[in-house]
């Protein structure tokens, strides 16, 4: 790997973090980066040209969400290594990003050579969880409910934004009675009958945390 150029791509919506982050990578020989990206949107529609090996991915974007983005990429583009950098290290947000399949979460406030160390270890076909993030997720909760799989979880957070099943079908790609399927099968493992309490339910297990402006 130390004779391979690690092809990085950049995904957030916020231009002085995304260009941070270009400049502390460029300064390492073994990185290329190859695009920074304002959304999830961008990200699913150039990935293919693009060819990045890792994904450093935002989670909170306008549009088309960074976990929504990471399952489609990863649908489409299955070897794809993506990186979570978030502000947030609630263990919702982290049990989540992983399982979407993301392989790394890391906190952006970590030191900047965390990035590059975990950028090495997902190269390594490692997990990397930064200190912040490791420490934090803690076993917790009911365990004896049924867990949502990664693809409802998706759709959970797309429908608690207000999303018609219509809507979140055309934002996923999928039919709308594959969402309106899975949406029974949400509501029958939360116990909740109702959109209001899907809402609430996302709300207070932090999977909407952070989609207000400000984050």
């Amino acid at each position: 790997m130390s004779d391979q150029t690690i092809r990085v791509l950049i995904v957030d919506d916020h231009p002085m973090v995304a260009e941070g982050i270009q400049s502390i990578l460029e300064s390492y020989d073994d990185i290329t980066v190859v695009g920074t990206l304002s959304s999830g949107k961008k990200a699913v529609d150039q990935v293919a040209d693009l060819k990045p090996d890792v994904i450093l991915m935002d989670l909170n974007m306008p549009g088309l969400s960074g976990l929504s983005a990471t399952e489609i990429i990863l649908e489409r583009i299955p070897d794809t290594c993506i990186l979570i950098l978030s502000m947030h290290d609630s263990p919702e947000y982290i049990s989540t990003a992983l399982s979407h399949g993301a392989k790394g979460y890391v906190l952006k406030d970590v030191p900047t050579d965390e990035i590059k160390k975990a950028i090495d270890a997902v190269m390594r076909g490692e997990q990397y969880l930064c200190t912040g993030a490791s420490g934090s997720l803690k076993p917790k909760g009911d365990t004896t409910r049924e867990a949502l799989t990664g693809r409802e979880q998706t759709i959970l957070l797309e429908l608690a934004q207000g999303k018609s099943n219509k809507e979140v079908a055309h934002t996923l790609d999928i039919s709308v009675r594959t969402v309106e399927t899975h949406r029974k099968n949400i509501k029958r493992k939360l116990g909740i009958s109702s959109t209001a309490g899907l809402t609430r339910y996302a709300l207070e297990h932090g999977v909407l945390q952070g989609t207000s402006p400000g984050f």
